[in-house]
């Protein structure tokens, strides 16, 4: 089963969403731990085989797999700077992605993006370091394809923090009067950084801001991929019939900090302590086995995930850097 091509059998889309989102647990675990090679015993961002910041979405997977199960390679998706669990649901290339990550020339853009600017025109997928910036290229993607006689649809995810950017009224102003076949998913993790959402958004549930703009707004609380995967049918098949667009908020957990190195000492002590019982492929493991899935059959799918993780990062790491000259290549200005 490859993500971006998910089976929508009752038994079939269930495993795919558990696998895809241990492949992107796996991945993200491995480059957690090479992200610190080099930079001690003086942390120095620069330093190491993967410079710069990172952002994990760990705890975060059920959101792109809920959603990336209904999608097909020539669906449009647009995602954040935290995008891995995304760009593996949608089906990147993962030799490429991590190889893009590590800078390398075999990278999605020849290791000159990084991880948080990800590309894969192969199966639409893209993401930036700019908060909301992904939001009202979808929009334009979906109306592309509408105007090009195609039923596919467009997906933006962002954060709880982007719906304070002016992109976002703007984009759903737009999408809600044309009637664009256009999805919107929130990825609520109730943090924007270090700063709780409560101390910095005025309405408690950001799907209750759809209604400003005539369209429907959907809340998913428990960060739970079955219910997830539910409200994101209705939302991908209610685009695709030519019935405009849906805001979906979903409740969310950033297990990591902000970005790797956080000390995360902004959260409250007793909230970081819960985090260990939030994860969500555990609790899903868990679900699957009770529904009659055997564990072996899980156990399978995480060898594979394992395997298919410690390929690209070995395909990352053997990979050559680009020439030096190349850094001025593809600049336009």
């Amino acid at each position: 089963m490859q993500p971006g091509q998910a089976p929508h059998g009752n038994l079939h889309h269930r495993l795919w969403m558990y696998e895809a989102m241990v492949k992107s647990r796996e991945l993200e675990s491995r480059i957690k731990t090479i992200y610190f090679e080099g930079k001690t015993p003086v942390f120095n961002m620069a330093k190491g085989p993967i410079p710069g910041e990172m952002h994990l979405s760990m705890g975060q997977e059920p959101c792109a797999v809920g959603v990336c199960a209904h999608l097909r390679p020539t669906d449009f998706v647009t995602a954040t700077h935290r995008p891995h669990h995304v760009a593996v649901a949608k089906g990147v290339d993962l030799r490429k992605m991590a190889a893009e990550i590590f800078g390398k020339k075999t990278g999605l853009s020849r290791g000159l993006g990084g991880h948080m600017h990800l590309f894969d025109a192969a199966v639409n997928f893209s993401c930036s370091g700019i908060i909301g910036e992904g939001i009202a290229p979808a929009v334009g993607a979906a109306m592309a394809a509408r105007i090009q006689g195609r039923d596919d649809v467009a997906v933006s995810f962002m954060g709880e923090g982007a719906t304070n950017q002016g992109q976002f009224h703007e984009a759903l102003n737009l999408a809600a009067l044309w009637k664009a076949p256009v999805v919107f998913i929130i990825e609520d993790n109730a943090y924007g950084i270090s700063v709780c959402k409560a101390e910095s958004t005025s309405v408690a549930s950001n799907a209750d801001r759809a209604a400003a703009y005539g369209i429907p707004g959907v809340f998913v609380p428990g960060n739970d991929p079955d219910a997830i995967h539910a409200a994101a049918g209705e939302a991908i098949a209610r685009a695709r019939a030519g019935d405009g667009p849906t805001l979906i908020e979903l409740e969310t957990h950033r297990l990591e900090g902000h970005f790797v190195g956080d000390t995360v000492e902004y959260r409250p002590v007793e909230e970081r302590e819960r985090l260990a019982e939030l994860d969500p492929i555990q609790l899903f493991r868990s679900r699957l086995i009770g529904d009659g899935h055997e564990a072996s059959e899980l156990d399978a799918l995480d060898a594979e995930a394992v395997r298919l993780a410690d390929d690209a990062i070995s395909f990352a790491r053997n990979s050559e850097y680009p020439a030096l000259e190349e850094a001025f290549a593809h600049v336009f200005g």
